[in-house]
């Protein structure tokens, strides 16, 4: 992006949701400037991949999770950078800066728009790849995490030290940190212990500037704004410092399916109002998918309840029959492992080894090559009626390979403010939907099909969902719902997807109450209160000089101009006192100079 003065590091505000119009410049001054800037340029230029290198396109295409923009049409980075050091980093800032490229941020991939990678300007994409590492301090509780890890990794390394401590972080194990905490983080142990970016206690980060910072240099608003905010919004994540959570050394988990034939509607409707009153240690879910009918071959709807429970089985089975009894669960349906194992429990993978937390290219059974992602939030149990027209919809034949999961809100979700992080959705919501429109084919018309079935569906939500704003968790980018112009873009225009994506912490974001101008990205619109006064207002000046015994000493050639506070300023943190400003004058007079509203 550029601007008159700065670039941004990666979608603006929130989260590589649009680009701003750029003069394309040789990306050969690009790499000239890295040479320069580099203390080392031999360790610089290995890092680095045009177009022209053998290893451009399997580095670029290795952590493309979705195929949808590995087309022939998406555009590419004209540079890569795998930065092994934090001055490749900050060199790739200043000369992306300088040289009119927008920066993109890559940790795991994952983005669902393909944001992390893709720009409609010419763009510079930092991998960070070679940025994971994880340490694991067992005796405090924390570990610090470079922004580059999977979930897998820490998970595997959390399990290597302590069978009793966790981390609240998501389900599909090859996400990146960076990325995921960035945008809020909602995971497995949410209910029990809140987001990801709930956990998080410090940070090293890069600003737009290249300086690096931690939580008590970059200060609370800007440490506030980046444990939700968007991924790349307000510069790049090194490693964040978390908490780690205990845990019993075995949970339970359980599955228990059940067709339209066998009563899911009705089930489903129940689990509405059960699942989020439920104590904190379950984390229930529903997972919905269209299958041949057993009985005639034609196409039904599969709900499979999927729980897990920080607790042993002994302590499950009366809650379950207190609270949902209509579910049926028994002994048979339950198993005990370790809070690691059952992460691939959640994956479908349960009879894999631990080790394979630590590949990054496995491919979850549940996502599909290519996929479209959408997401709801629901306050008010939907009704039989409206469920039934949501599994009709799934037993159409271009929805074969959709999922839709409902993950259970409630815990101490409702006890955490919505101004806690940007990530404000917490209170007085019963579940969230995650709409996972996938296929296997390639081709635009295969891929037009599916994103119309994915719309038309949405659509029919709508009475069923959050209003005014319709939520959508940042993590699941749909740029559907909105998206900036390359160029200028309004306030009201932003506020589209802002609002539905943070609700009232939109505003706060976008104040860039994070540090000085330009320290952080663009301002595309500031949102003002506007303050009443009278139709008419009394302007003075009165002027004396020293002979005329104005208070003060003449110091040609400068002047001394007092401002005199006090007011409500005087009540507002930081801004009692007296404020005094230096400038060169025109003359060795003083003016006293006031402003009077009568």
């Amino acid at each position: 992006m550029k601007s008159t003065q700065f670039s941004m590091l990666i979608p603006l505000v929130l989260a590589a949701l649009f680009s701003f119009s750029m003069a394309a410049l040789p990306h050969e001054n690009f790499l000239h400037c890295l040479s320069l800037r580099s203390n080392d340029s031999s360790s610089i230029s290995r890092v680095i991949f045009t177009r022209r290198n053998s290893s451009y396109e399997s580095i670029l295409e290795a952590r493309i999770h979705n195929l949808r923009f590995n087309s022939t049409d998406t555009p590419k980075p004209l540079v890569l950078v795998t930065p092994t050091l934090i001055s490749h980093i900050q060199a790739t800032v200043y000369c992306s800066r300088k040289h009119g490229l927008q920066t993109r941020t890559r940790s795991g991939g994952h983005d669902y728009e393909g944001l992390s990678f893709v720009a409609r300007v010419p763009f510079v994409v930092i991998d960070l790849i070679n940025f994971r590492s994880v340490d694991i301090d067992v005796e405090n509780r924390v570990a610090w995490v470079q922004a580059g890890a999977i979930l897998g990794e820490l998970y595997y390394r959390i399990q290597e030290n302590s069978r009793t401590l966790a981390f609240p972080g998501g389900v599909f194990y090859t996400i990146g940190l960076g990325g995921y905490i960035s945008g809020g983080g909602f995971g497995l142990l949410f209910r029990k212990y809140g987001t990801a970016g709930d956990n998080v206690v410090d940070v090293q980060f890069i600003d737009v500037n290249g300086r690096v910072l931690d939580r008590e240099s970059m200060g609370e608003d800007l440490f506030w704004a980046i444990r939700g905010g968007g991924g790349g919004s307000f510069g790049i994540v090194l490693s964040w410092k978390l908490r780690l959570v205990p845990v019993p050394a075995n949970v339970t988990v359980f599955t228990v399916s059940r067709t339209l034939e066998q009563n899911a509607t009705a089930l489903i409707h129940r689990w509405q109002s059960v699942a989020p009153d439920l104590p904190d240690e379950v984390y229930p879910s529903v997972q919905l998918r269209a299958i041949n009918s057993t009985q005639d071959g034609s196409r039904t709807v599969v709900a499979s309840f999927v729980s897990m429970f920080l607790g042993s089985i002994d302590d499950l089975l009366p809650l379950m029959e207190q609270r949902f009894p209509e579910l049926g669960l028994t002994r048979q349906d339950c198993t005990e492992m370790s809070w690691a194992e059952s992460i691939l429990f959640n994956n479908g993978i349960q009879n894999q080894p631990l080790e394979i937390l630590l590949n990054r290219t496995y491919s979850n059974p549940i996502i599909t090559p290519y996929y479209k992602i959408k997401s709801d939030y629901v306050k008010q149990p939907v009704s039989e009626t409206g469920l039934n027209g949501l599994f009709s919809r799934l037993t159409e034949e271009v929805a074969s390979s959709t999922v839709i999961i409902l993950f259970a809100y409630g815990g101490i979700m409702n006890r955490i403010p919505e101004n806690a992080t940007p990530f404000p959705h917490r209170a007085g919501n019963l579940y969230k939907i995650f709409y996972n429109v996938g296929w296997l084919e390639d081709g635009e018309v295969e891929a037009e099909r599916r994103i119309e079935w994915a719309r038309r569906t949405y659509n029919y939500m709508s009475p069923f969902v959050s209003k005014s704003p319709r939520e959508a968790y940042i993590n699941y980018r749909d740029l559907d719902i909105g998206s900036n112009n390359i160029g200028y873009t309004s306030y009201g225009q932003a506020s589209v997807w802002g609002h539905k994506y943070f609700k009232d912490n939109f505003d706060r974001l976008v104040q860039g109450n994070c540090g000085g101008g330009g320290s952080f990205g663009i301002v595309l619109a500031w949102k003002l209160n506007l303050v009443p006064v009278p139709a008419t207002v009394t302007a003075f000046t009165v002027t004396r000089t020293l002979e005329q015994n104005a208070t003060g000493e003449a110091a040609a050639p400068t002047i001394v101009v007092f401002v005199a506070y006090s007011g409500i300023m005087d009540r507002m943190r930081h801004r009692a006192g007296k404020k005094k400003i230096t400038y060169t004058p025109k003359d060795t007079s003083i003016g006293l100079e006031g402003l009077i509203v009568t």
